[in-house]
């Protein structure tokens, strides 16, 4: 394994393409000096390399999406190869990213979306189906206590159940052409809203992270669900991967969020739960508030 080599790619593509330019200057001299003195020369695996190389990326500001992640199979060619490939992996293991579904007391329905928000086109067909049928409970609890992320118009098209008309939900940046992309809930969602009124209860964790709490966050922030739970991990920037070795993707933030309320994001600072208990305990806490309203 040319270790060297690879470091040397992943600084490429760092000064390329890391939202904050700045920031990756930074990343590349740390990278370089440690290449320089050999502190990567005594990986004898790829996933120790990974761990090694990690712990350097996060070093500067935190960015926990900025990451040398190691893949037990071979990754694909080509950019989120094998972010791909581990998503199709997991749908089929998770009903597509619905694996729970139920009625609690008081007409209270409980949907777990997880471990990802699957791309529309994966899962799009499964988040229809479930938000439809808890879209005559009384109040729902969406819980993402175990949700890692996931794309951004998986998000837009749940909200678009949860709002009854087309809401302004995400801004984000793009450091490569310096572009602004708005995402916003769908005028139109295939079957029956739940609607804009209804309470709404939305568990998290410290797991949760990514897309899942932007989720929240937009939910949040328009003042349509009330958090419970634990302070979320705190991703806010959209990524690319790339591979650098066959079982190593070199994982590099290309933008940043802005939320039309906060002007801002959740990156670092996580999502503040508004009810704040124990994760393994929000579920009875969020079904003890929805009785009680």
């Amino acid at each position: 394994m040319d270790t060297a080599s690879i470091v040397t790619e992943i600084r490429a593509l760092l000064v390329e393409h890391y939202v904050f330019p700045e920031v990756a200057a930074e990343l590349d001299a740390v990278l370089h000096k440690r290449n320089t003195e050999g502190a990567y020369a005594s990986a004898d695996t790829a996933e120790e390399l990974g761990r090694l190389v990690t712990a350097d990326l996060q070093s500067v500001n935190g960015d926990r999406h900025l990451r040398l992640k190691h893949h037990t199979d071979v990754i694909p060619d080509g950019d989120d190869a094998a972010a791909i490939q581990e998503m199709t992996r997991e749908a089929k293991l998770s009903l597509n990213g619905v694996p729970r579904l139920r009625a609690l007391d008081g007409g209270v329905a409980h949907l777990e979306l997880a471990p990802l928000l699957f791309p529309v086109e994966v899962s799009g067909g499964a988040v229809a189906a479930a938000l439809t049928l808890v879209a005559g409970a009384e109040a729902l609890i969406l819980d993402l206590r175990e949700n890692r992320g996931g794309d951004p118009a998986t998000v837009a098209l749940v909200c678009g159940y949860l709002l009854d008309e087309p809401t302004h939900l995400n801004t984000m940046y793009f450091r490569d052409g310096e572009t602004y992309s708005q995402s916003w809930s769908p005028a139109h969602v295939p079957g029956e809203r739940f609607g804009g009124t209804k309470p709404i209860y939305v568990l998290t964790s410290p797991r949760t992270f990514s897309g899942a709490e932007e989720l929240a966050y937009d939910l949040q922030q328009l003042g349509r669900a009330t958090v419970v739970g634990e302070r979320t991990g705190g991703g806010a920037h959209p990524r690319r991967g790339f591979r650098v070795h066959p079982h190593l993707e070199a994982t590099v933030p290309t933008g940043r969020a802005i939320n039309p309320v906060s002007g801002t994001n959740w990156e670092l600072v996580g999502v503040g739960p508004d009810i704040e208990v124990p994760a393994e305990d929000a579920l009875d806490r969020a079904l003890h508030e929805a009785l009680a309203r």
